[in-house]
């Protein structure tokens, strides 16, 4: 979690039990358990050929081994503070920590149309950036990436971390030009109640439910924790996959304790499912403007590389960017260091060149740098045209997967601006690629299941396309 998110957090002084004690099923007993999870995956799924109903609820303990802590766990931050020991440090920023392998399989489970909906108590944003659609997901503590427009309900996924908490409003606005309110951020503070717009429909599903899976929750306080509980009536089932001990296990049909990594692996390795990789994509917008001097003999021009969220926003992803062009005899090189990114140089009206942009990336990409080639001259071209965005997104994901690596780049949209005489265009950069195994655990631990059953889960893959205080992990 972000020590900054929980820093923001108003003081309280019971904040629910911590310094849980962990528990770990023997190697036989875990193996025996995953086997039944995925047979009941199975049965829901296949054997009745028709479509049942899945609900995975998430909480702290499914993002731990993307190098976010938890709060309750042994060193988890509540635990911590209460000791008053030291807060645990994040391995990656915030903003660049990375899916792990039990989001990405809830990727292919909600695109293979087995998991229908995703309920987290989680506000890391990584549901959402792994692929999750919006529509299957509530966030029920908000998403610290995310801002929502109080006015029209439109909502921001951000790269950066939004810098206040408790629905305050930011800096930016509403892009709607007929709404144009301030935007609020959508992470509850402790006084703050569960959202009616995130929680009537995880109340929704989670009546549906066939089976609720709850991954890395301590279910431990209301009203989140009793979600789950709402299958029961319609003879749904529980399965808690959790290292502690929770008020909810009686009620569960299935009680793992393990990783959550490790268990979810097992399930798809058994389902003859692959754990697709994690490819990431940020967007940037490179601006640049022209005008006349007074003479009419030169042009000015400015080069701006801003982020695509807003012109005043950073780009958390860049650390500099190195300026050159194709004639290094008449132009001098540039670097750039602080942002905003800019540079202004003048030239004469009859020029054409290139520019030659050598993006540094920060820490926590998944590379050192990559280079964008942007054509100049005195004329700015009058046509504006937006590519398939989506396809050209896929194009780029699919060539990152084939060499896994990233560093690619692709525009993806280009318009110009009358005033100032500007041209914009809006590229995508692979910053980071993760590939993951399905099977997690080691070798022997889980087993095949017997019969051409299991394997069956493949022809039934689809592409789908009141106040109450909030609970805390």
């Amino acid at each position: 979690m972000s020590l900054g998110y929980a820093e923001k957090l108003s003081f309280i002084e019971d904040v629910g039990n911590v310094g849980m004690a962990e528990f770990f099923d023997s190697s036989y007993v875990l193996q025996e358990k995953i086997e039944r999870l995925a047979k009941m995956i199975q049965k829901l799924f296949c054997l009745h050929l028709q479509s049942k109903h899945l609900v995975v609820f998430t909480g702290a303990g499914i993002s731990t081994s993307c190098g976010i802590p938890d709060f309750r766990g042994p060193k988890g931050i509540w635990t911590l503070q209460r000791e008053g020991k030291p807060l645990p440090e994040a391995s990656l920023p915030f903003h660049r920590a990375m899916p792990s392998i039990t989001h990405m399989a809830l990727v292919e489970l909600e695109r293979a149309g087995i998991v229908k909906f995703i309920i987290s108590q989680n506000v890391d944003g990584l549901h959402l950036r792994s692929g999750i659609p919006r529509e299957k997901l509530a966030e029920l503590h908000g998403n610290s990436f995310m801002e929502s427009c109080p006015s029209c309900g439109a909502e921001y996924f951000r790269d950066f971390e939004v810098e206040t908490i408790g629905l305050k409003e930011t800096s930016r606005r509403c892009s709607d030009v007929k709404c144009g309110a301030k935007l609020r951020d959508t992470v509850l503070d402790w006084e703050d109640a569960l959202p009616p717009k995130e929680m009537l429909p995880a109340e929704k599903h989670c009546r549906m439910g066939d089976l609720v899976l709850c991954l890395g929750t301590s279910l431990q306080i209301t009203p989140a924790c009793n979600l789950p509980l709402k299958c029961l009536r319609g003879g749904g089932k529980i399965v808690i996959v959790n290292l502690q001990k929770t008020p909810k296990d009686k009620k569960a049909s299935l009680v793992i304790h393990g990783f959550v990594d490790k268990v979810i692996a097992g399930v798809m390795h058994l389902l003859s499912m692959q754990i697709p990789p994690y490819v990431r994509i940020d967007l940037l917008q490179i601006i640049v403007t022209r005008s006349l001097s007074a003479d009419k003999r030169f042009v000015n021009w400015t080069l701006r590389i801003a982020s695509v969220h807003a012109l005043k926003a950073t780009l958390p992803f860049i650390k500099s960017i190195e300026v050159t062009f194709s004639d290094t005899q008449k132009y001098k090189a540039a670097i750039l260091h602080e942002q905003p990114f800019n540079l202004k140089r003048r030239t004469v009206t009859t020029e054409s060149f290139e520019i030659f942009l050598k993006l540094n990336l920060r820490d926590g990409c998944g590379c050192l740098c990559t280079q964008i080639n942007i054509p100049f001259g005195f004329k700015v071209l009058n046509d504006c045209f937006n590519l398939k965005k989506d396809s050209v997104i896929q194009n780029l994901r699919e060539k990152a997967i084939q060499v896994l690596g990233c560093g690619q780049n692709a525009m993806i949209e280009r318009k110009t601006i009358i005033a100032p005489r500007s041209e914009v265009t809006v590229h995508a950069i692979v910053t980071n690629i993760k590939a993951f195994e399905s099977d997690g655990l080691s070798n022997g631990e889980v087993k095949r299941l017997r019969g051409s059953s299991i394997n069956g889960i493949m022809t039934c893959r689809k592409r789908s396309n009141s106040r109450k205080r909030k609970s805390r992990f």
